[in-house]
């Protein structure tokens, strides 16, 4: 079981809810993906009016918790304000905190994104930071309060995979009692496997579902391979080698003369 907070969660897929084709669409891949958390952007939806409650009373229906988040943000007063907005909503102390720094790559802003979770930390809320690989930014957000760091594998949307591997190993390595969800950047179940098999305990998608042909069909495959993942890693996966290791013993095998 994943803890978040104190909340015990049996899967370890977290799903975004932007950008399906439809709420229909959006409920199958839900209940395909057995997911327990989604995420909700207020700002976006808010900007819907009418539909925005619609939306928002529809989420509450799939039964699962709602972790919502600052998407959009490019500021700490921004972010703080719309993690306020946010548990008046949903009556939650749970908030996904984005900070925005570059508008191309939407990589997080580091510095805002800590100054912005020592805040929420200190009002009570239970924050999961959407940050980079690095491990200082990592150690700070940490001192900040932070319980759950939500580490990018490649900039959002992109599907590229993990494009540093090592450098989420030595999270993985140096924090290793805390929960880390890779967010950003997965596009393929076997990119979602690949980061659990570094010992990684969840994984957060969004585009690489509501984008496919079939998100329902895709949801599933990604929580077979999440699963998967992290059997692999549980069991202990062989390291990659220089050389060849024979499968089949060579000592007292038969000599033809």
């Amino acid at each position: 079981m994943l803890d978040l907070y104190g909340i015990k969660i049996a899967s370890r897929l977290l799903l975004g809810t932007a950008r399906y084709p439809s709420p229909l669409i959006l409920a199958e891949a839900v209940r395909r993906s057995a997911t327990e958390i989604v995420t909700v952007s207020l700002r976006r939806e808010a900007a819907g009016g009418r539909s925005g409650g619609a939306f928002f009373e529809m989420i509450r229906q799939l039964g699962v918790h709602v972790l919502p988040n600052t998407a959009g943000c490019h500021g700490v007063s921004e972010a703080v304000l719309t993690a306020k907005m946010a548990r008046e909503v949903f009556r939650t102390n749970w908030i996904k905190l984005e900070v925005i720094g570059n508008h191309d790559t939407l990589q997080p802003d580091v510095f805002a994104l800590v100054e912005a979770a020592r805040i929420l930390t200190s009002e009570g809320f239970e924050v999961f930071p959407y940050t980079t690989d690095d491990l200082v930014v990592a150690e700070r957000l940490i001192e900040a309060g932070c319980k759950v760091l939500m580490p990018w594998c490649a900039p959002i949307g992109t599907a590229a995979g993990p494009l540093n591997p090592s450098a989420l190993r030595s999270m993985r390595a140096h924090f290793p009692d805390m929960p880390l969800i890779v967010d950003a950047g997965i596009g393929r179940p076997s990119h979602a496997a690949t980061v659990m098999e570094l010992g990684f305990d969840a994984v957060l998608l969004n585009t690489a579902v509501a984008g496919a042909r079939d998100p329902g069909a895709m949801a599933e495959a990604f929580a077979g391979a999440i699963d998967a993942g992290r059997q692999a890693f549980n069991a202990g996966p062989l390291e990659p080698r220089d050389m060849a290791v024979p499968s089949t013993p060579v000592i007292g095998k038969a000599v033809f003369a």
